[in-house]
């Protein structure tokens, strides 16, 4: 179980957010946003066809994170959680993903709103977010759906 596992990025990932303060815990709650995948040239013809969807799944690395935790303390509350169990970007591999709206694409350009994640960030694959695979019924959502009572949060979550 000690094999190496290699991954290369597939393009960059550019956002308005230099810092994380100040940006979203997901990026549905900040819908306005604007942000741009470049698709390094030799994978654009692996976009063929993705106009068609108006969502998308992108996996990227948290380039900035230097250390990992095991238990961690999430945005939304001051009670300590397995890393398993939040979306912190502490993780043992720092393996991030974000369900963005695409808004238009052009050559290897991807541009996208409900943006969650800092310019620079290397991206690892994109996939198409497909409502009959990706949307389940009858969810529970842990400790996070108290937070959500009566399907309303805050939308000014951000992070601090």
């Amino acid at each position: 179980m000690n094999k190496i596992v290699k991954l290369k990025p597939i393009g960059i990932i550019h956002t308005p957010y230099k810092e994380p303060k100040g940006m979203p815990i997901q990026g549905k709650f900040d819908r306005a946003v604007k942000g741009k995948v470049e698709l390094l040239p030799q994978y654009t013809p692996g976009l063929q066809d993705i106009k068609g969807f108006s969502h998308l799944i992108l996996i990227y690395y948290f380039h900035r994170i230097k250390e990992e935790k095991v238990v961690c303390k999430p945005f939304l509350e001051d009670v300590v959680h397995g890393v398993f169990a939040v979306r912190s970007p502490y993780r043992p591999n720092r393996i991030g993903l974000s369900v963005v709206k695409l808004e238009s694409v052009k050559k290897n350009i991807l541009i996208f709103s409900e943006v969650d994640m800092l310019d620079g960030t290397p991206l690892l694959d994109v996939k198409p977010y497909v409502e009959h695979f990706d949307s389940r019924k009858n969810v529970k959502s842990g400790w996070v759906d108290k937070h959500f009572k009566n399907g309303k949060v805050s939308t000014r979550i951000k992070i601090k």
